[in-house]
């Protein structure tokens, strides 16, 4: 006779739900992971698993993130009961190298099985959990020991590098994350990483170097965030920040921070977004940054709190970030990564925290000036992100036909882009147009049969 699973029952009971309560909840978590062979798990599964059957798969991975969401605390399945030794791919802790991390992203580059099961892990909400302000002192001060290789990295190193990254990142806007996401971590994690582990030409090199790095791993973290791979983004993310901090670069690392609490509040995790938002905003990192991505951090702090609910702090954020943008004159030193925040950027998140704040109306005229400001052939993925926003809230208000017109012309501009992003937003079409199909309305039919295929064809 099976034994019982003592150690996860004794989780659940301590996060006072019932089966019923466990299994949807972990059906949110792998919705959210893309697992759709766990969609259909229900109370029986999880009543199943305390008796002493064990899960396979993902399954552990997701319910241990289910319950860690519940508890505020990291949970593995050793902890459940579920697994003898912990996953080969748990996110990366604040302690670890950023050297040794990047030789181990290299390693499941070029192993099929690592690589797979990176892709397929669970976003982690305990890994956000930011280090210590101790921490970031101790790194500036890890890096100032590099250097002990025998590779000299120059001046002219660094700026190949950075050319790389910007020929990357305009690939990226026009195309989106599912293109060439392969090609920029092999070079970061192969050319980049053994440069990281050369002789310098002096210090100010080294921190250029690793500044360098930093992007180009957030670029990384950024093109998966992009594509739905979650995961994956948190990792490149993880080590995005170390290498910032290394580099002694504080608007380096306030740049991938708002980008893990834009990825936190996509996935609905308002109240980490928050935090990961203050912690870009914070010190230096806020202080030292050119106005124009003190505006970017800003407005992502705003869109954070509408998504926490603190409307009136959101609005006070706003009208900051617009003074920042604002400030911002031809000739400011800037780092090569703003080239895509200005107006029509900032008029993007600004329409998304009026919709969060449900400002409708607002969104709607925020979300027109983005379409009307951006260059849209050189931002095709955000400008289609964009239309598809302003589409779905003119559905919201009840122009269905508006809002087909608006999505027609956004499914247009998703041609050779692939991006989960214009996935999610394609399938929101469909999902929205499908109770809508019997009235015979051929803008509705052509607009949901088009967003079908561009799923079926980009999925």
């Amino acid at each position: 006779m099976r034994k019982g699973n003592a150690q996860l029952a004794a989780v659940i009971a301590a996060a006072n739900w019932s089966h019923s309560q466990v299994a949807a909840a972990f059906v949110r978590v792998a919705r959210e992971a893309g697992a759709e062979e766990l969609y259909g798990v229900g109370r029986s599964h999880v009543s199943h698993w305390v008796a002493g059957s064990r899960p396979s798969g993902r399954a552990p991975l997701v319910l241990c993130e289910a319950l860690t969401r519940r508890l505020g605390r990291p949970l593995s399945p050793v902890e459940l009961g579920l697994a003898e030794s912990p996953p080969a791919a748990a996110v990366a802790d604040w302690g670890a190298d950023a050297l040794d991390e990047l030789s181990d992203l290299r390693k499941v580059d070029t192993d099929v099985d690592r690589r797979l099961l990176l892709s397929r892990g669970v976003y982690s909400v305990a890994a956000l959990a930011l280090p210590a302000g101790g921490w970031w002192p101790e790194q500036a001060a890890r890096g100032g020991t590099r250097g002990t290789g025998t590779v000299r990295v120059g001046r002219g190193d660094v700026e190949a590098v950075r050319e790389m990254v910007s020929a990357f990142s305009r690939i990226d806007q026009r195309h989106g994350g599912g293109h060439a996401r392969t090609a920029v971590a092999q070079f970061l994690t192969g050319d980049v990483g053994s440069r990281l582990q050369g002789a310098f030409a002096d210090e100010g090199v080294r921190r250029d170097m690793f500044s360098a790095a930093s992007e180009l791993a957030y670029l990384c973290g950024w093109m998966a965030f992009d594509n739905a791979e979650h995961t994956v983004a948190q990792h490149y993310f993880t080590v995005a920040v170390k290498l910032a901090a290394e580099a002694d670069d504080p608007p380096m690392a306030g740049h991938v921070l708002r980008a893990m609490a834009h990825q936190a509040v996509d996935l609905g995790h308002a109240g980490q977004g928050l935090r990961l938002a203050e912690a870009a905003m914070d010190g230096p990192r806020y202080a030292s940054a050119c106005p124009r991505e003190r505006a970017l951090f800003g407005v992502v702090h705003a869109r954070s709190l509408a998504a926490s609910g603190d409307r009136r702090g959101a609005a006070v954020a706003l009208v900051r970030a617009e003074d920042d943008l604002a400030a911002a004159e031809p000739g400011d030193a800037e780092p090569g990564r703003m080239f895509f925040f200005a107006e029509a950027s900032l008029a993007h998140e600004t329409a998304c925290t009026l919709r969060d704040s449900g400002d409708l109306r607002g969104a709607v005229r925020a979300f027109k000036r983005s379409v009307r400001t951006r260059k849209a052939s050189a931002f095709t993925r955000t400008h289609a992100v964009t239309l598809g926003y302003l589409g779905d809230v003119q559905a919201r208000q009840g122009g269905i036909e508006e809002a087909c017109a608006t999505w027609s012309v956004a499914l247009s501009a998703m041609d050779g882009v692939r991006s989960g992003r214009t996935r999610q937003v394609a399938a929101g079409m469909r999902s929205m147009l499908s109770p809508l199909r019997r009235r015979g309305i051929a803008a509705v039919n052509d607009v949901h049969d088009r967003a079908v295929s561009y799923v079926a064809a980009t999925g």
